[in-house]
């Protein structure tokens, strides 16, 4: 049974999908997006995710235009800084060790501004990220690391406020509608076949936009493509990112492009369930190990725990966690720094453990060697440079020297209890590995010609994330392709 469903068939509902209907309407076409999950279950990662957005900015100006409800005591009592189009640029070049496609990136950074301006426009509103990328120094909160604004209400909010948006702009949403495969007319896509309550139907269209995620949530694609182990990991998010549309993709000659054994991946609460739970949302992340140290079931370090500020290391040290013996890590903490743990640590669904000695916290890190651990942390104890201060806010220097794997910054001794110790696995957020797009958003096949009728927006655009990658740059690229891919899917 086939009909005529739309000018433009978006396949996804999540944040990249959303731009890209909203985009396709603005531009005269009539859209229908096609959601995989039920409504409450709907959103796709975005839903999952605490809603920052990276984007350029040039000052307090630019800021008032995302959030034009800033109060004049929160100007007062915030620096801002800047952050540039150079330093967004070299951020991407950097954390994918210069790998990401130029093009893209340019597109990434030129658009991401004038992108969240247009959603604030559709209706998404923004706020500064107190909570988690601000500290306050000499009673000023003082932004770092790039990430300045988030979605009120976080991810849901987010996909709450561009919902909304898509009912206001007469966009159909139908979910429980799951693409199967692509339809094709001699050479160009012409529509989805889908199946919706057992029922399997064709959809026909001018264009459609893939904007459905990864292949993060199939544990079969994961460990055919990141590698042995992989299937074992927790999946962060959403349980209908299935890689359905890459394959649709590459089953019609699409091109693959970029990292396909790379995933941004974090440390995650060890006992978490299989996939996301939108009740506990974000907050199974555990994001302070900066402040502390990290140790393995052989009771020992692994990882620089302060090479960088959070933003810039936490979506690859779950491979790393992932990579250690039995899968597992204890983040540890004393007094002194404990009061700089994010809000995620004092939720109720945690494997955590507390000790007034380090010989009895010792004991308690389950799965852990106590003797290696006790050895650990005496020689650790030695090699803090405690004639460096130690400042959260800023990459301070304060290092350890001497020991085989050093600590870069925020190296603190072990020695002031209660001890703390939280129990982290690896949790998979989105893979890197994608589809070859243009400068349209349009989908490349394997000559590299433009598949007619088809464009890509969100996880499953290859060529941008290599390796790792800056937080809140995900939603940005989803938001800046998708509206590009909506655009030129409309023109069509």
């Amino acid at each position: 049974m086939a009909g005529h469903a739309a000018d433009v068939i978006i396949i996804g509902a999540g944040n990249a999908a959303f731009c890209a209907a909203l985009a396709a309407a603005e531009n005269g076409a009539k859209v229908t997006m096609l959601e995989a999950a039920p409504e409450e279950e709907s959103g796709g990662n975005s839903r999952f995710t605490a809603g920052a957005m990276r984007v350029v900015y040039n000052g307090v100006e630019d800021i008032k235009t995302l959030v034009p409800d800033l109060t004049p005591a929160e100007i007062e009592t915030t620096d801002f800084g800047t952050y540039t189009s150079e330093q967004f640029f070299d951020d991407m070049v950097r954390v994918t060790q210069a790998r990401a496609e130029p093009d893209l990136v340019e597109l990434l950074v030129g658009n991401s501004f004038s992108t969240l301006n247009w959603m604030r426009r559709k209706g998404v509103r923004f706020i500064p990220i107190y909570g988690r990328q601000a500290f306050k120094i000499d009673g000023k909160f003082k932004f770092w690391g790039g990430l300045t604004v988030e979605a009120v209400g976080g991810g849901p909010g987010l996909i709450a406020m561009l919902t909304a948006a898509a009912r206001k702009n007469r966009i159909e949403i139908r979910y429980r509608t799951r693409a199967l495969d692509l339809l094709c007319d001699g050479g160009r896509v012409a529509g989805v076949r889908v199946r919706h309550d057992g029922t399997v139907r064709e959809l026909r269209a001018n264009s459609v936009v893939l904007a459905c995620g990864g292949f993060e949530a199939n544990p079969e694609w994961r460990t055919r493509y990141l590698g042995p182990g992989w299937d074992l990991a927790k999946v962060r998010g959403s349980r209908f990112n299935t890689g359905d549309g890459l394959r649709m993709a590459l089953d019609i000659g699409a091109s693959p492009s970029g990292n396909w054994s790379g995933c941004h991946a974090v440390q995650w609460e060890m006992n978490a369930p299989e996939f996301g739970d939108l009740a506990v949302g974000d907050q199974f992340q555990k994001h302070s190990y900066p402040f502390g140290i990290l140790v393995n079931a052989d009771g020992k370090r692994f990882v620089d725990e302060g090479a960088d500020f959070r933003n810039y290391t936490y979506a690859k040290y779950g491979r790393v966690v992932l990579e250690q013996s039995g899968r597992f890590a204890w983040q540890v903490f004393d007094r002194k720094v404990t009061h700089l743990l994010r809000d995620e640590y004092k939720i109720r669904q945690i494997t955590k453990v507390t000790a007034d000695t380090i010989e009895e916290f010792a004991q308690k890190l389950e799965g852990v060697d106590a003797d290696e651990f006790l050895k650990t942390v005496k020689d650790w104890n030695a090699a803090v440079r405690t004639d460096i201060p130690f400042n959260a806010n800023v990459k301070d220097g304060r290092r350890t020297q001497g020991l085989a794997i050093d600590k870069s910054n925020w190296a603190n001794t072990i020695d002031v209890p209660p001890y703390e110790g939280y129990a982290v696995t690896c949790g998979v957020t989105f893979t890197f590995g994608g589809l070859r797009i243009n400068s349209e958003a349009a989908v490349l096949n394997t000559d590299f010609r433009p598949i007619t009728g088809l464009y890509a927006a969100g996880e499953l655009v290859g060529g941008l994330f290599y390796f790792n990658y800056p937080g809140g740059a995900g939603l940005t690229s989803g938001a800046v392709f998708g509206r590009i891919a909506g655009t030129a899917a409309a023109a069509r």
